[in-house]
């Protein structure tokens, strides 16, 4: 592959990162609404100042390309948010509704992972070692976010489960 073949496809795949990450701050709110339990929410608010962060810091790289970060349309983004605001409308019992919100969390999650590890590696390939450094950092929150994620999963009460071990 050319360089400059390289340098177009990564242009790409910021352009669409950088909408899947606007597109996650409209969302992000919502989520944090649904969410019963009070850590999620400030969990989904904590990551709304973090998305926030994302886009500043993908404007940065677009910056020094000299290029817009506008154009592209994510539409991965737009399915996983669309099937998160389906889990915010459904009638669950807030144990439920939680682990719901979550799973559709962790979906965006490992989607973003995926994407940021992607262009990382083509920043390293291109030689920018600013914006490895940014999508690094990026990709370090991401992998954190849905590890707090797990946790707040594994936290949530299920009422009437019988002990391990129990027989019955």
């Amino acid at each position: 592959m050319q360089q400059s073949e390289l340098k177009e496809l990564f242009i790409d795949e910021l352009k669409d990162i950088y909408n899947a990450e606007t597109q996650l701050i409209k969302a992000l709110p919502k989520m944090a609404k649904a969410a019963k339990s009070g850590s999620l929410r400030s969990g989904f608010e904590e990551h709304l100042k973090q998305t926030e962060g994302h886009v500043s810091r993908l404007e940065s790289i677009f910056q020094n390309y000299d290029e817009k970060p506008t154009g592209k349309k994510c539409k991965g983004m737009e399915g996983l948010i669309e099937e998160g605001d389906e889990v915010a409308g459904e009638n669950y019992g807030d144990g439920a509704k939680d682990a719901a919100l979550i799973g559709a969390a962790q979906r965006v999650e490992h989607y973003e992972i995926a994407a940021y590890g992607t262009v990382r590696a083509m920043a390293e390939k291109l030689g920018n070692d600013e914006a490895v450094r940014l999508l690094g950092l990026t990709l370090q929150e991401e992998k954190d976010t849905d590890e707090k994620l797990t946790n707040l999963a594994e936290q949530i009460p299920v009422e009437g489960r019988r002990a391990a071990g129990s027989g019955r």
